[in-house]
């Protein structure tokens, strides 16, 4: 287990998670790919995008599910500011984690945190495990309160 997963999986233990760090035989890196494998909805993969606010500079996790795409044309409603991607560097160097791994769980920095709302209607969803290739199933509820996430509507 590298580093990036290590450090997720004792962010789980911290939180109280019970979850089973999984290592796929393909990568992971887009939700379509991560729900064939996991053998579940495409709405079920919970992406954790990182963007850097426009006017704070402030690196912010939002939790999207595969089968949205966050809409940053409101993203000054939902979160408070325009939003633009952040930088791949910036990314691996502040929270720990290279883009196609970055886990909901696990960040070396703190950062507030959104959770699309759809991912309340499942019954579990599947999150990067800290590395491109593995994936943890948890509860919504459960990941709600381990980041401590505000839910946004993303529809």
């Amino acid at each position: 287990m590298g580093k990036s997963t290590t450090r997720v999986k004792q962010a789980a233990i911290d939180a109280g998670l019970d979850i089973e760090i999984i290592t796929l035989a393909n990568s992971a890196r887009t939700a379509a790919d991560a729900a064939a494998s996991c053998e579940c909805h495409v709405g079920q993969i919970a992406k954790s995008l990182i963007f850097e606010g426009a006017q704070s500079g402030a690196l912010m996790l939002i939790l999207v599910s595969g089968a949205h795409e966050l809409d940053l044309s409101k993203a000054e409603t939902l979160f408070g500011e325009t939003l633009g991607r952040a930088d791949p560097k910036r990314v691996r160097a502040e929270t720990g984690f290279a883009i196609g791994g970055v886990a909901p769980i696990g960040h070396m920095c703190p950062m507030p945190t959104y959770m699309d709302d759809a991912l309340m209607g499942y019954k579990t969803v599947w999150g990067a495990g800290g590395a491109p290739e593995t994936v943890f199933e948890v509860t919504p509820q459960a990941l709600l309160a381990a980041t401590g996430a505000k839910l946004f509507s993303n529809v």
